[in-house]
């Protein structure tokens, strides 16, 4: 478990470089690792769309978790951390434990910005996302 969190927080540090903003896709994590290897997968693409540092973080089961992830970037250089809840709703997670864990980071950052944004719920693309998943499963020229 050891081993594997160093080279977690190696391949975020490779990935930092010297920018100084690093963006956290803060997600529950999973016992599927299948579903760990998304997030990973869309921190990647975040990062290639914004040509930024984003690395991910998880509350729960898998590395790097949260304590993890912000070492790292503050250790590579960064002075500003962004952490976007990769949450659908605004539920105990967000509204409790985050907060917590993000004092604690300011406590041992205190050089670092960390800004917090919203969980996935109430994103005006939401309802066009639900709606493009029911068109993939209904048979091809079905109505809504």
């Amino acid at each position: 478990m050891q081993r594997r969190r160093a080279r977690v927080l190696r391949e975020f540090l490779d990935r930092m470089g010297e920018k100084p903003t690093a963006i956290i896709l803060f997600a529950h994590g999973s016992a599927v690792p299948e579903a760990n290897r998304q997030v990973a997968r869309l921190a990647e693409e975040i990062s290639r769309r914004t040509h930024g540092t984003v690395g991910c973080a998880f509350l729960e089961v898998v590395q790097p978790d949260l304590p993890a992830a912000v070492a790292g970037a503050a250790g590579a250089g960064a002075r500003r951390i962004v952490v976007i809840p990769y949450f659908l709703t605004t539920g105990v997670h967000i509204h409790n434990d985050l907060p917590r864990l993000i004092e604690q980071q300011r406590t041992l950052f205190p050089g670092v910005e960390f800004l917090i944004g919203r969980s996935l719920e109430g994103h005006p693309g939401m309802a066009e996302l639900i709606v493009n998943r029911v068109r993939e499963v209904l048979p091809e020229g079905s109505e809504l």
